[in-house]
């Protein structure tokens, strides 16, 4: 005897699709790496500091894995994940404005390898930091990706407009918006990826204007100490 069909209106459910989180982890622990091996760089706090925030996104990332990405591991992640970005972004804020008014005040208080080290170290948790927004936001970030959401894009990616050189059921992984958060810093405009709406538009601009704040005020100042 046949089956008979299954009933109209009904559809199967489709299993959570866990994104990889080890690039995540990774890019957290390199940038990590860079800010102890820059160890002249100027500091408003402690070393141990910079240690314990960014090591707690990672504990939720674990969670996640471990558990299958269950919804509460996924909401804790995002969470989690949002409050460290604005964190690393205001402890970079104070940094930059500690440098700016310390060279100021006294042309000579920074050495040019300290406001060198201080610089990169900047521009590093500026990319990191937008970069976890742009994955937790857009979409509706990797909780509604595991729930098979469907949910407006803020950034149109290349792959999407050219379907037939993607596969069907594409969507952006972290390492695509490190890529739009480190050409944000580098360009100061986007690249690939285009912004569709204006929480997107504002957040780069945020973004254009630190990394441009540190590389032409910060940097540049560095450069000139070194040559001379």
């Amino acid at each position: 005897m046949k089956k008979p069909p299954p009933a109209q209106g009904k559809e199967r459910a489709q299993p959570a699709r866990l994104e990889p989180r080890w690039p995540v982890a990774l890019a957290i622990l390199a940038v990590l790496f860079v800010l102890t091996w820059l160890s002249s760089r100027a500091r408003l706090f402690p070393s141990w500091v910079a240690y314990a925030i960014g090591i707690a996104p990672l504990l939720p990332i674990v969670g996640v894995w471990l558990s299958g990405a269950q919804a509460r591991w996924l909401r804790i992640e995002r969470i989690t994940t949002l409050c460290f970005s604005v964190i690393a972004e205001i402890s970079t804020l104070a940094m930059l404005s500690f440098l700016v008014l310390g060279m100021l005040d006294r042309p000579t208080a920074f050495s040019g390898r300290q406001l060198l080290t201080s610089s990169i170290g900047a521009w590093l948790t500026n990319i990191l930091a937008f970069s976890l927004v742009y994955w937790q936001i857009d979409r509706g970030g990797p909780e509604a990706w595991a729930n098979n959401a469907i949910l407006k894009p803020d950034w149109l990616f290349p792959q999407s407009a050219a379907s037939e050189e993607a596969p069907p059921d594409w969507r952006p992984t972290f390492v695509d918006y490190w890529f739009l958060s480190f050409s944000t810093a580098t360009a100061f405009s986007p690249t690939d990826a285009l912004p569709l709406t204006s929480r997107a538009k504002m957040l780069m601009m945020i973004e254009s204007t630190v990394s441009l704040m540190t590389l032409v005020i910060v940097a540049s100042r560095a450069i000139n100490i070194l040559g001379s």
